[in-house]
């Protein structure tokens, strides 16, 4: 009962991961558009990206942290 307790609790842990796909998706996405309207702001706006693309990443760290701490400490 543990066992099936814990591989659930870290697939749910993991589903944050489709989440943080979709927004550096955005991001970059959002980068694309920015650039095709002011070329002129390339490297403030491309700045602006790797900050939310880092953000965004933190949070595939901390949701795949807690997957592994479920997984192997309990």
């Amino acid at each position: 009962m543990l066992q099936a307790a814990k591989l659930i609790g870290a697939g749910l842990c993991t589903i944050a991961l489709a989440g943080v796909g979709g927004g550096i998706g955005t991001v970059f996405s959002a980068l694309i558009i920015s650039v095709a309207r002011n070329p002129h702001l390339m490297k403030q706006l491309f700045a602006y990206a790797i900050l939310g693309f880092a953000f965004t990443e933190a949070v595939a760290l901390f949701a795949l942290m807690m997957a592994f701490l479920i997984l192997f400490t309990f």
